[in-house]
């Protein structure tokens, strides 16, 4: 891809001398070799839990995105966000909750792909209330 810069995020924290060193004891905890870490990185999020009939299945479907973005040799990252079932909530207070959740899903992700520098982010969601907060956060981030 010329002209095209995949890493404009994460060389921040991977390429930038103020942050490299911090970065390097970080990844190489998470198993990061140092050449990888120049990398492009994508976070992949993931509003997967078993109280959930929409979402239990999600983790299962993000391992297999990780390894999907790995064998493509870009780094990858797993995050968890929330997410609320309107069906084990109706009819209780705990549908005071549903429409806010995506504005936390939302915040959660744009707060983790910031912090984290990440390149991109891969929402894997899973509900009516889950995919508009995901589409509200990957707005927000314009990655």
């Amino acid at each position: 891809m010329s002209g095209t810069e995949l890493n404009k995020y994460s060389k921040r924290i991977t390429q930038d001398d103020t942050c490299l060193y911090r970065y390097e004891v970080c990844s190489t905890a998470s198993g990061l070799a140092r050449k990888t870490c120049r990398k492009y990185q994508v976070g992949i999020v993931s509003t997967g839990w078993e109280g959930n009939t929409c979402n239990m299945h999600l983790n299962g479907l993000v391992s297999q995105v990780k390894q999907g973005v790995q064998d493509a040799s870009i780094i990858s990252m797993i995050f968890h966000t929330i997410g609320v079932s309107d069906g084990m909530s109706m009819g209780t207070s705990g549908m005071r909750y549903s429409l806010p959740s995506r504005d936390i899903i939302a915040d959660s992700i744009e707060t983790v792909a910031s912090a984290q520098w990440y390149d991109a982010i891969a929402a894997v969601v899973g509900c009516d209330k889950n995919m508009p907060g995901a589409m509200v956060g990957l707005g927000r981030l314009n990655r």
